[in-house]
């Protein structure tokens, strides 16, 4: 009987067709499991694997289990609004912060960031449908704050990450066309900016065709995700 694969597998071959219908390299998208409410066991079995990059939202939570899989190597993204309160934490436990979408965030992560760990990669939130409700900065703010992100120290701004509307008729084509072409853009003058953090478990490989070198999936990697209890 024909082993079936895991979801992690699967979810490695598909990304890996859709570059290279579009002529992409597959090693250029990274998978992100996007980990928030999830159990350390199940990170674990991820881990083994070979996945090593995992997103989390909720501070406290991604704490107790970097604690419990401290003998992994793993590398920890937060990806969830960030309360100033939490910079410190933050800025001493993670490896990546995808959602700075303000100048005093910024500094705080840049002035906690410990002594000996090197600089936190970053992205700057980007909200592409001016959606009230969401976080991120808009589209016309972003030339100003990536510039001033760049020139604080202990901190790598790596690119622009966006969570497009659920509702959207092209499948979010046209958010991440222009989260693309702006980062495009500002490559004019910052050539190192690598990154664009976009596409989830319902629009990944339109992200993929559009440029997206990071896609963040958690439902399609682990199956609906558990109802969290309330305060948590």
């Amino acid at each position: 009987m024909q082993q079936q694969n895991s979801p992690l597998t699967t979810l490695r071959e598909e990304i890996a067709t859709a570059c290279r219908q579009v002529g992409r390299d597959p090693d250029a998208v990274t998978l992100l499991a996007v980990s928030k409410t999830r159990s350390a066991p199940e990170l674990a079995a991820l881990a083994d694997q070979g996945q090593r990059d995992f997103g989390e939202n909720y501070l406290q939570e991604a704490l107790e289990k970097m604690a419990a899989l401290a003998d992994r190597e793993l590398i920890w993204h937060f990806i969830g609004p960030i309360q100033s309160n939490k910079t410190r934490d933050i800025a001493a436990r993670f490896h990546w912060v995808h959602s700075v979408d303000r100048l005093k965030v910024a500094r705080r992560l840049s002035e906690q960031r410990p002594d000996g760990l090197p600089p936190l990669n970053i992205c700057i939130q980007v909200n592409v449908d001016d959606e009230e409700s969401k976080s991120g900065v808009p589209l016309a703010q972003v030339p100003g704050l990536v510039e001033a992100v760049a020139g604080l120290p202990n901190l790598t701004l790596r690119g622009l990450m966006a969570i497009p509307r659920a509702d959207s008729h092209d499948g979010n084509r046209a958010a991440f066309r222009q989260l693309a072409m702006t980062l495009s853009q500002l490559r004019n003058t910052m050539p190192a900016l690598d990154t664009l953090s976009m596409g989830m478990s319902a629009d990944y490989r339109v992200a993929i065709e559009e440029g997206a070198t990071v896609v963040r999936l958690g439902t399609a990697l682990f199956g609906p995700r558990p109802t969290r209890s309330p305060g948590v």
